[in-house]
Order: structure tokens, then sequence, then C-alpha cells
């Protein structure tokens, strides 16, 4: 889980619910700064139990780049709402329909950013239709399924959650995470993730999210194959973006994907898995660099 700094929007940007072809999705959307010259807009997909805050401090650098963006929740994803017991609704390609009509709802063509499981469901969502993209940045998400080690965890994750409450499993979360208790750091996969504390905002974005959904993108991270080769015949320029360390995804597996991707590649020293939360200022110029490099291309 990314710790974002605040869950308080940046001033001038506005919190709604995003209405779509495919329901209404809550999202953080801020506009172009003033005096900065419009570039392009950019959809930012969260990851395993994220949020749209968790891109809440790369809102104002971008801004003063030329970049309107907007961080979205996914379905039965904090404030978006979802079915809480019926898996089928989030299918990787369901949630890939739904990143395709967030993106003809903003207004096409957008700059495609996923961090983590929302690089995956980008990506998947790229497959279907790649027309309204731009780019496609992919933040600590890696090629196929998650380490073995973060396999398991999210494994003790979806069994807790068949036999017990998410209020239960929340306090379960703290407990193991509470050297005084006898627990420890976790390494985690997103959910289950070392730092875990008991802010009120932190509990009550755990508590948004539905129980199905989690199970459901849960398994996906433990199953998802490697689809890099189909993703690198697909005609867009292609960003991998990750912290130095990473256990979710090692480093080495991620160069060795942009490689195949043909992609820019940004390592931001400092940073682990979630950079756009531990190195925002460095992650957001990568990013505006590297849609500002395709713009002087286009010209």
């Amino acid at each position: 889980m990314s710790r974002p700094a605040t869950f308080a929007p940046p001033p001038g940007a506005r919190a709604y619910a995003l209405r779509t072809a495919r329901g209404e999705f809550a999202v953080i959307d801020a506009p172009v700064g003033d005096g900065a010259e419009p570039k392009g807009t950019v959809l930012l997909l969260p990851g395993f139990t994220g949020s749209k805050e968790d891109f809440i401090s790369l809102h104002e650098p971008l801004a003063a780049r030329g970049y309107r963006t907007v961080a979205v929740d996914g379905r039965g994803q904090f404030e978006s709402p979802g079915p809480q017991d019926d898996e089928s609704a989030y299918a990787q390609g369901e949630l890939a329909q739904d990143v395709l009509a967030q993106a003809a709802a903003v207004g096409t063509p957008v700059h495609l950013v996923g961090h983590s499981l929302g690089g995956q469901i980008a990506r998947a969502a790229v497959l279907l239709d790649h027309a309204p993209f731009v780019s496609l940045t992919l933040i600590s998400s890696g090629p196929a399924e998650i380490s073995e080690a973060q396999q398991q965890r999210a494994k003790l994750l979806r069994d807790a959650l068949a036999v017990m409450s998410m209020a239960d499993v929340w306090a379960a979360i703290q407990a193991m995470d509470d050297p005084q208790a006898g627990g420890g750091d976790l390494d985690s996969v997103d959910a289950v993730d070392a730092g875990l504390d008991d802010r009120e905002d932190l509990r009550r974005r755990w508590m948004g999210n539905s129980p199905a959904q989690l199970v459901a993108t849960g398994r996906q991270l433990c199953t998802e194959p490697d689809r890099v080769a189909e993703l690198a015949a697909v005609p867009l320029r292609f960003h991998v973006l990750s912290g130095a360390e990473d256990g979710t995804w090692p480093v080495p597996l991620l160069d060795d994907m942009a490689v195949r991707l043909d992609a820019h590649r940004t390592v931001v020293a400092g940073a682990e898995h979630s950079p756009n939360t531990d190195r925002p200022l460095e992650t957001a110029r990568a990013l505006a660099d590297f849609w500002d490099t395709l713009e002087r291309r286009a010209q």
C-alpha cells in the first residue's frame, strides 16, 4: 500500500465522480497550472489496495509542466463503487474496459500511467485498444506475476479475507506490523506493506475497498502471464519507471522488460516500490521529461 503524504487534493484540483459509459469513478482532476502551456492529459491508475491519492504529490509539479492529471480509483477501489462479493466484475478484461471508458470520459488522447497492479491493467487496456493513448508508463509494474515471496503474502491476504471482515483484517495487519506486539516489518505486496500505521485516512481507504476486488486482483498479480512481446508490437512509446529497489518485481527484471519494449527507462534514486510517493518531485520530472520528448518528436 502506497502511503500518500496527504489525502487532501492540492489547490486547484477537484475531487468528483467521473461519469463514464461504464459507471462512475472517483477521481482527482488537476488542471494545467496558471501560465503553463497545455501539453496534454494524463490518466493515472493506482496499484493494489492503493487509490487515486497515491499520485497526490504529482499533480502540482506536472501542472506546472503543462499537464492536466486525472488520478482514478478503479472499480471497487476506495471511493469508486463495485460489487462486494462478485469477483467476475474485477476480471482483468473488465477493468481494462473501465480504463478505456475513463480515457474517453476525460478526453482522448491521453498519456496512460499505471503503478504496480495499475500498470498491468493499463497494459491490458492498451492491448484491447491503443488508439486512445499517446504513451504508456509502467511504474514499478513488471512483465508477469509478482515474486514468489509476494505471492505467498498475497495468498495470506486472500485466505484472511475468506474468513475475516475487512476491519478484522486491518487490525491483524496492524498487529503484525507492530514490533511491540511481536510483529515486524512486512515486505509486502502492496496491501500487506511495511510501515502501515493506524492513521484514520489509511484505515478509511482500506475499508472502502471491495473484498471481491482485493481477492480477484490479488489473484491476478499471482497468475499474470508475460505479455511483453504483445505490448512491444503496439505502436506506442513506452516508459518503464521504478525505484532503485523493489521487492515485488526485482529491478533487473524491470530493466530487461524496458529493453524488450524498447522503452525509455528511469530509475528513481532513493525510492522503492512506490516512487510516486517516495520521491514525487523526481518522479514527476521524469514523467514530464519523457512526455516532452514525445511532443518534440511529433513536432
